[in-house]
């Protein structure tokens, strides 16, 4: 399991096999209802799907406890060790390697919550819910996203958690079993179990990001690094044409339960590809495991440094306040207003488009098609926006990426109810949203992990991170809590206004970051440029 041995390898692939197993005990009944469209809601379970949940409660089980290493929750005191990529390595093909797999553990961690949006309208229907579709619903729509919202961010603080303890591949792990055995939200007919699934569907997607992410910071060259975050990062975007391309292509025959139930492929090949993911040195260093960290960094070209005493002990004390004092004030609020931007789009647009397109006269195949095709058209965007933050300036590319999209977003409010009527407009407008915040939230993960100095690093990028989701969590429970189905119009003015307010809080007080590829870790000055 590339270059790490299991804590109890017959424990993790029995727990697996189990939970395969659990899923494929639930397609009889779906298969079933091939003559209703698929719709089962009201029916009750029969025995082997019975079976199977039992199945997937026992492997999971099984899963967790092969996977953590023994020793794992004893206390230990903090390592002084830091590793990271030496300055003057070049990227090597073990590099280019692991850029590819993490793109498409990315995109398959990705599509999870994206799905959400194209499985509320259909969802909604089968289920009686409220929607922009059916106003008269008796639960609101908007509860299933709130589920897996909220799953997302408890999910980024439990896998932060278990990355630290059990390892970061272990983590990865066993988010992907956890989308394996969350396909059976696919088959229930009770809507309260498709709640509880989104829910751990949730779990397991929100800690995939950062974990990805610690690992690029200790084997991709620093001067490569920002670029290669944005990359990766981008694939949000691209993960959004696969699950809008799959609901296009499946949905229509097979009802929009087929989006959930390929959680278990997914998931398989996700296990697989762990296979070319390397654990964190800095983790087998700091749990006895010398041997296999100095393969790793050999294999990477990266190193052990030690830092002071005072610093590490820093690192600990102050929390998130130390964020919002001087000198990181002004900057953590043009992080916080940048991050809550995105998810306000992402989780406000974003997760409504599929249902106020068909609102606005497409049907669902027709809506699906047009934003297969506009994030399409807006895939250059990402490899753009890579080669802008690499080479010319960080700063800049968050202003003109956030500029671009806010000004997409003004129009859509304006003219969103009409555009129907003009498909290229409508594709070339609906591409800023899509691909541009995606971009933008790839962009603030590599910023926050640059502009901040070691002793707080950790936190501004948890913080940037966690806003996003959280005005994800906002918009969802302010419609459960009885506000109507929101129209285009109203998510593009939801998400415009707050962009514009980023782009002055940068611009007045965003940093620059080092183009020459050194790690910047200086204590910033609101107003600075780092060098």
């Amino acid at each position: 399991m590339g270059g790490i041995e299991l804590a109890r390898p017959l424990y993790f692939w029995l727990g697996f096999l189990a939970t395969a197993a659990g899923v494929l005990l639930h397609l009889p009944m779906y298969l079933h209802g091939a003559d209703m469209h698929y719709k089962l809601a009201g029916m009750m379970m029969d025995t082997p799907m019975t079976i199977g949940m039992i199945l997937i409660v026992l492997g999971l089980a099984a899963t967790g406890y092969g996977l953590i290493p023994k020793g794992a929750f004893a206390s230990r005191p903090a390592g002084e060790a830091r590793v990271r990529a030496l300055d003057d390595a070049r990227m090597r093909p073990a590099h280019i390697g692991l850029i590819v797999v993490l793109s498409i553990a990315v995109i398959i961690d990705a599509m999870k919550p994206i799905t959400l949006g194209f499985v509320v309208p259909g969802m909604a229907k089968e289920y009686g819910l409220r929607s922009a579709l059916n106003p008269h619903g008796e639960w609101p729509a908007a509860i299933l996203p709130l589920a897996g919202l909220t799953g997302t961010v408890l999910g980024s603080l439990l896998w932060g958690w278990m990355g630290d303890r059990i390892g970061r591949k272990p983590s990865i792990l066993f988010a992907g079993v956890l989308f394996i055995g969350t396909a059976i939200c696919g088959a229930m007919p009770d809507i309260r179990w498709n709640l509880v699934m989104c829910l751990l569907m949730g779990l397991g997607a929100g800690g995939m990001l950062p974990i990805t992410f610690s690992l690029l910071a200790e084997t991709i060259p620093p001067r490569h690094k920002g670029w290669v975050m944005v990359l990766i990062g981008g694939n949000l975007a691209i993960a959004y044409v696969v699950a809008s391309w799959l609901s296009a292509a499946l949905a229509p025959t097979y009802s929009w339960r087929i989006l959930w139930l390929i959680g278990m492929p997914t998931g398989v090949f996700l296990i697989l590809l762990n296979r070319f993911i390397p654990e964190s040195p800095r983790f087998l260093l700091a749990h006895g495991r010398g041997e296999e960290a100095r393969r790793i960094m050999a294999r990477y070209g990266a190193a052990t440094t030690t830092e002071a005493v005072e610093l590490v002990e820093d690192e600990q004390t102050g929390g998130y306040s130390r964020l919002f004092r001087a000198p990181f004030s002004g900057l953590t609020v043009a992080v916080v207003i940048l991050g809550l931007s995105i998810g306000l789009v992402t989780y406000g647009f974003q997760l409504w488009i599929p249902s106020n397109l068909q609102k606005l006269g497409l049907d669902q195949p027709t809506a699906d098609r047009a934003l297969r095709d506009s994030a399409l058209l807006g895939l250059p965007l990402i490899f753009i926006s890579a080669a802008m933050y690499g080479l010319w300036s960080a700063k800049k590319t968050i202003i003109v990426l956030s500029t671009l999209v806010g000004a997409a977003l003004v129009v859509l409010s304006f003219a969103g109810e009409t555009l129907a009527q003009d498909r290229t407009w409508l594709y070339v407008l609906l591409a800023g949203p899509i691909v541009g915040t995606a971009t933008i939230a790839a962009v603030l993960a590599a910023y926050s992990s640059e502009i901040y100095p070691t002793r707080v690093r950790s936190r501004g990028s948890g913080l940037s991170a966690g806003v996003g989701k959280f005005g994800g969590v906002a918009v969802t429970a302010f419609l459960v809590a009885g506000a109507a189905a929101p129209s285009i119009g109203a998510t593009a003015l939801l998400g415009a206004i707050p962009l514009v307010l980023a782009v002055l809080a940068v611009l007045f007080f965003g940093v620059e970051t080092t183009r020459a590829g050194a790690d910047p870790a200086p204590v910033v000055e609101a107003g600075s440029t780092l060098t």
